[in-house]
């Protein structure tokens, strides 16, 4: 696989000057012209509760930034398309373009491009999502971590900042997640699509990952979760009764409730946990999540929809690998958008997917490992060795699926 232009082969993180598109250096001062206040709510259904980073929010040259240095590097993608699978030097290579007032390096951009190319993405759409197009929007995160989150102004993908161990841990393992989605391609994982790095004049380097939002198309959606298994810290107050905030709950908050669905529906998300935990347990990773949501399915939703035939096309097109199908656990896919993270029963209709993969268990996770089992005994929490992590998380789904 070739890309135009300067392009380096590093361990780790070596700078390359690359001129970025025209059309990118454009979008600070298209961007702030948009009408916008502090923290405004919009009142449309589908942005209900999410908050528009517009003029005058503290993050919003930040995501200035980064919808320029995004349009410019889709660019390179787009003029120079991709001729094959990535090879070794792909998951490597580091691409820095300089903008006006900051850079923004493409880690590995070959290989993300590859993998947006599996899962039927056209880089255009992909780039007019991320680009200027419009504001990026934030949501209140309940997460512990001092991580940003935002979404596209269309909320199709999920930007979330990192920390640079958590990228190279990401990085590390992106060879074999490829090769997990290659065998599996109905996989539960989020799909990663992006990691990118923005430096400020002589600043830090900022990190931040792009992925295919589970919660999408998220109109409808009465409720969301996100689910290690364990009861430490795992409560959310709910938001009042006719708020319009969009909270994510956590595992106590499940409590009492049932994702119902068909028997071959509940017989391959089973399944497929029990291939991703154990992948991830490989990775020697913990603290994933399994983010859950509830939409109730309306009449036009229940019918039997496009055909089988056209059905089944959807469900095996993209990458082949060469493993038998019912090795793969494909499984037929609902007709709609993101129709990979969608299951439905006969009432609602779920979102599921696997997130947050890059916490290795290190000298750290065990050394807290220590100290929870001391801070609370007889009690779960998320810090558990990567083999009880998946176990748990599979008898979870196991015990909440009917």
């Amino acid at each position: 696989m070739h890309w135009a232009g300067t392009r380096t082969r590093p361990t780790w993180e070596p700078q390359v000057l690359a001129p970025s598109p025209e059309a990118g250096r454009r979008v600070a001062t298209s961007s702030s012209s948009r009408g916008g206040l502090l923290w405004r709510l919009r009142d449309k259904p589908p942005r209900l509760g999410l908050f528009e980073i517009g003029p005058g929010h503290e993050l919003h040259r930040l995501t200035c930034m980064m919808q320029a240095g995004l349009w410019a590097a889709v660019q390179v993608s787009i003029d120079h398309p991709l001729l094959g699978p990535p090879t070794e030097e792909d998951f490597s290579e580091v691409m820095t373009q300089v903008q006006e007032g900051f850079e923004l390096g493409t880690l590995a951009g070959p290989a993300f491009a590859w993998l947006r190319h599996s899962l039927g993405l056209a880089e255009k759409d992909y780039q007019a999502s991320l680009g200027p197009g419009g504001p990026y929007l934030q949501f209140l995160s309940t997460s512990k971590s001092k991580a940003s989150f935002f979404l596209s102004h269309d909320q199709r993908f999920f930007l979330k900042t990192q920390r640079r161990k958590e990228v190279r841990a990401l990085l590390a393992h992106l060879p074999r997640y490829v090769q997990h989605l290659r065998r599996h391609p109905h996989s539960l994982l989020a799909r990663l699509l992006g990691v990118h790095s923005l430096r400020v004049a002589q600043g830090k380097k900022k990190y931040f990952i792009i992925m295919q939002s589970v919660f999408y198309p998220a109109s409808r959606i009465s409720e969301r979760y996100d689910i290690k298994g364990c009861e430490v810290s795992r409560w959310v107050d709910p938001a009042p009764e006719g708020s319009p905030l969009i909270l994510v709950l956590k595992d106590l908050n499940f409590q009492g409730k049932i994702i119902y669905l068909a028997g071959p529906q509940r017989s391959w998300l089973l399944r497929q946990m029990e291939l991703d935990t154990t992948f991830l347990r490989e990775l020697n990773v913990l603290d994933y999540s399994l983010l859950v949501a509830f939409h109730c399915r309306h009449k036009d939703e229940r019918g039997p929809g496009s055909s089988l035939v056209l059905r089944t096309a959807r469900s095996v097109q993209g990458v082949q690998s060469q493993d038998e199908p019912g090795a793969q656990n494909r499984r037929l896919l609902p007709e709609a958008p993101n129709a990979l993270h969608i299951l439905d029963g006969p009432e609602q209709r779920y979102f599921l997917g696997l997130v947050d993969l890059a916490t290795v268990y290190g000298l750290r996770k065990r050394l807290e490992h220590l100290w929870k089992t001391l801070r609370y005994p007889g009690r779960t929490f998320s810090t558990v060795s990567p083999a009880r992590y998946a176990r748990r998380l599979y008898q979870w789904v196991e015990a909440h699926t009917e």
